[in-house]
């Protein structure tokens, strides 16, 4: 991005590093000394773990070549590790899915009607029922077919979609299928996965179906980074619906997957807008 000395951009700075006394102070003063006006502050130290996250949006008529090399500078002091962008910046972004729309259709509209900053340059998917919402959105639509014996090939063809496209983020929108533990270390941090969150205690076909048999009384979903141990990545977003004895399996059924795609639909914009953070196996999330 390029801009003269008299239109300020607006950035957007995320960092963590070691817990110690004067983080604050030193990202702030670096950010006064480039002209920089913060609009929107947030921080939390982790007494557990010993880090410190932070994240910072701030106009400045500095280039971005310029933040990038004061950044540079004070990283050895904090052992910053540190990412920088523009604010709304949309993110080029992937969905997988196999058959069930929701999750799709949801992200599809609120990228054009609401403003979720994300950039839609492809659905994958291991079936083509879905393949005219995605040209009705204008989403190139890809056809993957998977099998056990093509699982390794269609892997291949992903992360050869995600070089081409330069794909920044990968969304799992119910697409059944699993992932190889080589592919999620490759695609680390960048692959968010929604499903219900009846695991582990009703696991396998017809989910709600067990769930309704047991007479459940929350219907919830987690949206989560991907990781090599199904369904256990760091949790980004949960939500949940309470239901009674008197709602149906099908009831069940539509009620996941409103919930399951607002949960979703918001790890999806707060990862965009850098509020998401890695600590260790959880997530610092800065709303």
């Amino acid at each position: 991005m390029s801009h003269t000395s008299d239109s300020p951009a607006h950035w957007v700075l995320t960092l963590s590093c070691p817990d110690r006394p004067g983080i604050v102070h030193a990202v702030a003063g670096l950010l006064a000394e480039h002209g920089g006006n913060i609009t929107e502050s947030q921080q939390f130290g982790d007494p557990d773990s010993g880090l410190f996250f932070m994240r910072v949006q701030v106009t400045s008529t500095a280039t971005r070549a310029e933040l990038v090399s004061a950044v540079e500078a004070l990283a050895p002091r904090f052992d910053l590790r540190w990412h920088l962008d523009v604010v709304g910046r949309p993110v080029r972004t992937l969905v997988m899915v196999s058959t069930a729309a929701h999750c799709l259709n949801d992200l599809a509209f609120r990228q054009r009607s609401e403003g979720l900053p994300i950039d839609l340059v492809a659905a994958v998917s291991n079936h083509t029922v879905l393949e005219p919402m995605a040209e009705f959105y204008g989403v190139p639509f890809h056809h993957v077919p998977v099998t056990k014996d093509t699982k390794a090939q269609a892997e291949a063809q992903l992360l050869a979609l995600v070089d081409e496209l330069d794909v920044e983020l990968v969304v799992l929108a119910r697409y059944m299928q699993i992932l190889s533990d080589d592919l999620c270390r490759r695609l680390e941090g960048k692959v968010i996965n929604i499903h219900h969150s009846f695991l582990p205690s009703f696991k396998g076909a017809r989910p709600y179906a067990q769930a309704h048999a047991r007479g459940v009384k929350l219907i919830g979903a987690t949206a989560h980074y991907v990781t090599g141990d199904l369904d256990e990545g760091p949790i980004i977003e949960q939500d949940v619906e309470r239901v009674d004895h008197t709602r149906t399996v099908e009831d069940l059924v539509a009620l996941g997957q409103d919930v399951e795609r607002r949960a979703l639909a918001r790890a999806v914009r707060w990862h965009a807008e850098h509020r998401v953070l890695l600590d260790g196996r959880r997530t610092i999330v800065f709303r």
